[in-house]
């Protein structure tokens, strides 16, 4: 861990007085108005308020790109020390629960594809509609029918892109919109990717004993 990170983590983390009483103050105020406060007073502590509210939520997220548990802390610390960088680009457009997660998402991949030896390797395709329409659909209902335990197995051996992409519909309700603002690509693109992560986890998944 980075002295940079190991200081971080103090700050947002410290039990002080100074800490609780700065809770205490801004535990009513909303996602949002608190995005406010920190921008406006730079205040690592206050931060820790927000952190404290997602944690979980970006840690699960990492998670779904992470090799082991350790790997999936520390990049959940590693998006908290971007988004205290990056804060002040929150623009309220949308609930701040949404663009903290389109964050960690775009976050994590950027983070994948800097490990060259573990690189998506996605052949996604841009098709239209019609060319999509055509394509034969894998139900969903068969993915909820399958063994929890074989289905983690299976989710462990797709790559991390299939892997979030599953996680993200199936876990999380995300819809085709949800995917298109989160991935920043294009309709046909997600569902092309979430047609061929489903194929994949299929075809690992029956290889399975």
């Amino acid at each position: 861990m980075t002295f940079l990170k190991h200081l971080f983590l103090i700050l947002i983390s410290n039990p002080d007085k100074k800490f609780l009483e700065t809770e205490d103050l801004y535990a009513h105020l909303s996602d949002e108005e608190l995005v406010k406060q920190i921008v406006a007073t730079n205040d690592p502590l206050l931060f820790g308020k927000l952190y404290d509210r997602y944690a979980k939520m970006v840690y699960n997220k990492c998670y779904g790109f992470a090799k082991s548990d350790d790997e999936a802390e520390d990049l959940t610390q590693d998006v908290f020390l971007q988004l205290f960088i990056k804060l002040r680009t929150f623009k309220g457009k949308s609930k701040f629960s949404t663009w903290l997660y389109s964050f960690t998402y775009n976050f994590c991949v950027n983070y994948v594809n800097r490990n060259k030896q573990r690189k998506m390797n996605d052949q996604s395709v841009q098709v239209d509609d019609s060319e999509h329409k055509l394509t034969e659909e894998i139900p969903d209902q068969s993915l909820y029918q399958m063994k929890t335990d074989k289905l983690q197995k299976s989710l462990e051996l797709i790559s991390a892109e299939d892997k979030s992409i599953l996680l993200l519909k199936y876990q999380d309700g995300a819809s085709i919109k949800d995917l298109v603002h989160l991935m920043d690509i294009g309709e046909s693109a997600a569902k092309m990717r979430l047609k061929r992560a489903k194929e994949r986890l299929v075809e690992i998944y029956n290889t399975l004993d």
